[in-house]
């Protein structure tokens, strides 16, 4: 049943290391960041650990969201910088993951600059990931492979867009030295941002898969082959393999595709894609989906659509999965370069206590006072009771949907004048929405959030009594972006020293 990893879930890679399948997605500006899911059947999947969790690790403090002008599909395009495009792979009983952290650079050296890296663990269950070993790369999407005398690969998109190309040099992964040139592998079919290359070996051929057309409505997966790994490569005389461009499918936007063949010998391949509604809704962003193939000997590949009933689509008996699991803490969100002093969780994960912070949720580059997960449900709802602070303290403290400096909706109890206000933001879209109610005086506010595709509907109950606030139309948080919907807490206020303590917190 897809999505296989519903929820802020792009730019999916997988590999299969004994019996079990381990999945990583892009996280961009989200602490802890590069999420690791496992299956042994590829139906019900657990969150085990995050690739980047230690803050000495990476910094993701200038990772902002830029906006481009209105493409073809008349709105602004907005992209988040930090962690983009991971790619996984096992290796003589090493995970590799290997990944771009795009920073933006303010002032005198305003710019965008790429921070190439691979972080390696040999038990990837410990939580125990290395330093990065960073390596000169002008490009992004970066994938590993290695020949048949073990020596290593990159091979990336490499800048400057939207005509990029594949391009692969020899690399020692310990070190992250280049070992040879960086040499032009192929340059799609002539699609815009050939990108998310991945090599695989089959019968004598090495097989280069790629993604061209952008990662919103033109998204589609091409492929090519040669004798040689360096080539010449030779397109698919029947590309694009995947794409949802033109078709009325639920499931939109289907690209960025890691191939891989499970324990029976079948073809799959996991790619991102949006379930879009006819009004153009797709809330939940780009999540990770699983589609079947056939792979002959000697031919080439083929993908079958993104179906959401993989069952019903293609015969598969696989039966319903179980909700999406995750190990104790890993599944809590964090901004940015969050200081974690400001955030004490307690052993049973029942209260959050949170230290004011003076950055908003609207601050791109200071330490914002927040903690979420991922809304994983369309359809669903979160609560959270927040306790009432000292009579004297200021600020906001409150629920929030959160996708970037620039989108979010959030209701909090303003602390000097006790009411409660529904706050709708989306900077490119020029919404910014204020409601105020009344709070009665209670020990404590019950703050809810409701959401289905069409709607998000928040209120709050305090001394016995639920006050709703207008439902608002999905669409309001929906655009051409690259991050997905995390659902929260948050406490922001002038005042130094402050803190307020949220309890149950509940996120579906």
């Amino acid at each position: 049943m897809n999505p296989i990893i519903p929820g802020f879930a792009p730019d999916p890679s997988i590999v299969l290391v004994d019996d079990t399948y381990y999945l990583v997605n892009s996280s961009f500006h989200i602490f802890p960041g590069l999420p690791i899911y496992a299956s042994r059947d590829l139906v019900s999947w657990r969150h085990i650990t995050n690739a980047f969790n230690r803050r000495e690790q990476l910094s993701l403090k200038a990772s902002d969201t830029n906006h481009s002008p209105p493409g073809e599909w008349g709105e602004v395009m907005s992209a988040t910088g930090g962690l983009y495009a991971p790619t996984i792979r096992y290796h003589d009983g090493t995970f590799y993951v290997i990944c771009t952290n795009i920073i933006r650079a303010k002032g005198e050296n305003e710019g965008e600059s790429k921070q190439n890296f691979i972080i390696t663990t040999t038990d990837i269950y410990s939580h125990q990931w290395s330093d990065p070993v960073f390596f000169e790369f002008d490009g992004i999407d970066t994938s590993l492979v290695w020949d048949d005398e073990g020596r290593a690969y990159l091979h990336g998109s490499a800048a400057p867009g939207p005509m990029t190309t594949i391009k692969m040099f020899e690399i020692d992964v310990k070190t992250g030295a280049k070992l040879s040139n960086e040499e032009l592998l192929w340059s799609g079919t002539g699609g815009i941002w050939p990108e998310g290359p991945h090599i695989y070996r089959k019968d004598g051929w090495w097989y280069l898969v790629i993604s061209e057309g952008g990662t919103f409505e033109d998204h589609m997966i091409t492929v090519a082959r040669s004798k040689r790994l360096f080539g010449p490569y030779e397109p698919n005389p029947h590309n694009p393999i995947l794409t949802a461009c033109g078709t009325d499918e639920y499931i939109q936007h289907t690209g960025h595709c890691d191939m891989f063949c499970d324990k029976e010998d079948q073809w799959w391949c996991v790619c991102l894609g949006v379930r879009k509604d006819p009004k153009k809704r797709y809330i939940m962003g780009r999540e990770t989906y699983i589609t079947p193939g056939t792979w002959p000997e000697g031919d080439w590949p083929a993908l079958k659509p993104v179906k959401m009933d993989t069952d019903a689509a293609y015969g598969r008996k696989v039966g319903k999965p179980s909700a999406l699991s995750a190990e104790p803490l890993v599944d809590f969100c964090y901004i940015r370069d969050v200081d974690l002093t400001k955030h004490k969780i307690s052993p049973d994960r029942k209260t959050i206590e949170l230290a004011s912070s003076k950055a908003d949720l609207s601050d791109a580059r200071a330490q914002v006072s927040f903690v979420g997960k991922r809304q994983r449900m369309l359809e669903g709802q979160t609560s959270v009771v927040v306790l009432s602070p000292p009579h004297e303290a200021v600020g906001k403290a409150g629920l929030a949907v959160y996708k970037d400096e620039f989108r979010y909706a959030r209701i909090y109890h303003e602390l000097q004048t006790r009411e409660m206000v529904l706050e709708v933001v989306n900077e490119p879209k020029e919404i910014l929405r204020l409601t105020r109610k009344g709070c009665p005086a209670g020990e404590e506010i019950k703050l809810q959030l409701e959401y289905a595709e069409d709607s998000y509907t928040f209120s709050f109950t305090t001394a016995g009594a639920t006050y709703n606030f207008d439902s608002f139309d999905t669409m309001d948080l929906v655009g051409p972006d690259f991050t997905g919907p995390i659902i929260g807490v948050f406490f922001t206020s002038l005042q130094d020293g402050s803190s307020i303590i949220f309890r149950d917190l509940r996120v579906e």
